[in-house]
């Protein structure tokens, strides 16, 4: 899922040209919201940046004259091409070895305190979000993250208004139905993930057990390049043991980083100082229920810079 070689203004943290253009500010302005919607669709740093380098390329085409509002028509061509590409990665999908998780992203601590951005952006949530149809997760996420008007959003999915009213009633029932069901706040998930670290670091068995919940679930990803689970892991009992085996002792060789990755505490897993995995949870009333360990190198290319997520 290697990006273009192409790049689009701002993505070194300025425009590639001193000189600027109307086309090309508006893209700078709204660059990190494009990235954001296209990430949130497609669970792929890779993919979402080459997106926005097919936005640009429309986007340096259009008669500004004729567009009303800048960030809409950006959105919506941004939007039709993630549609196209969320097909293809279906298929993609299909032939992928083990589960597949999305591309973690090393986020600022900042995007913790928008609660909704860091929930939107998180790998539980980009979990659920796959359990969408393309348009329906289009639909919910440009109106429950974006809070996009359904005009704006039926102008992007080329459907009527009232269509994307139903769509969006839809798509918001079964995400309700699948996302955490307790709220948990930043410092709770931070003080879960320093237990559950201190417990890794002891091989302890019994601590790993006491913080999971009773059908906790495991996911690895390793892409067929590095070993994984090939199976969702269930069960605090065989989950805990499978932790407490593969890493019994931290220290030496192995080390563990604290991180906020999709806007939520996480793991990055040295193995002789280079990179081996990240590992992300998913919480629900005080319990860890979600247990997601990202070994694919394909996606680890995100974990050491930030990356500017916003809405």
């Amino acid at each position: 899922m290697a990006g273009t070689s192409q790049t689009t203004p701002d993505d070194r943290g300025g425009s590639h040209d001193e000189r600027s253009d109307p086309a090309t500010d508006a893209f700078v302005a709204h660059r990190n919201l494009l990235f954001t919607v296209a990430y949130e669709m497609l669970g792929s740093a890779a993919d979402a940046e080459d997106i926005l380098q097919e936005t640009w390329l429309r986007w340096a085409g259009v008669d500004l004259d004729t567009v009303r509002n800048q960030r809409a028509y950006l959105v919506r061509i941004t939007t039709r091409q993630a549609l196209v590409r969320l097909r293809t990665l279906g298929r993609r999908k299909e032939s992928y070895v083990g589960p597949w998780l999305p591309e973690p992203l090393l986020t600022a601590p900042d995007v913790a305190e928008d609660v909704e951005l860091a929930d939107s952006v998180s790998m539980a949530m980009l979990l659920v979000l796959e359990t969408l149809a393309p348009t329906e997760r289009a639909v919910f996420v440009l109106r429950e993250v974006f809070d996009l008007g359904y005009d704006e959003i039926a102008a992007a999915v080329d459907k009527n208004p009232a269509a994307v009213r139903q769509i969006a009633h839809r798509a918001r029932a079964h995400v309700a139905a699948r996302r955490p069901r307790g709220a948990v706040s930043p410092a709770e998930s931070r003080d879960a993930l320093q237990a559950f670290q201190r417990a890794l670091e002891t091989g302890d068995l019994q601590s790993l057990f006491d913080l999971l919940a009773p059908d906790v679930v495991l996911l690895g990803d390793g892409g067929g390049v590095k070993q994984a689970v090939l199976r969702p892991i269930v069960g605090a009992d065989k989950v805990s043991r499978l932790l407490a085996a593969g890493l019994p002792r931290i220290g030496g060789a192995v080390s563990v980083e604290p991180v906020q990755m999709n806007g939520c505490p996480a793991l990055i897993v040295r193995l002789d100082g280079e990179i081996d995995d990240v590992v992300a949870m998913r919480m629900d009333d005080g319990m860890i229920t979600g247990l997601y360990i990202v070994r694919n190198p394909e996606k680890l290319s995100r974990v050491e810079r930030e990356t500017a997520v916003t809405r």
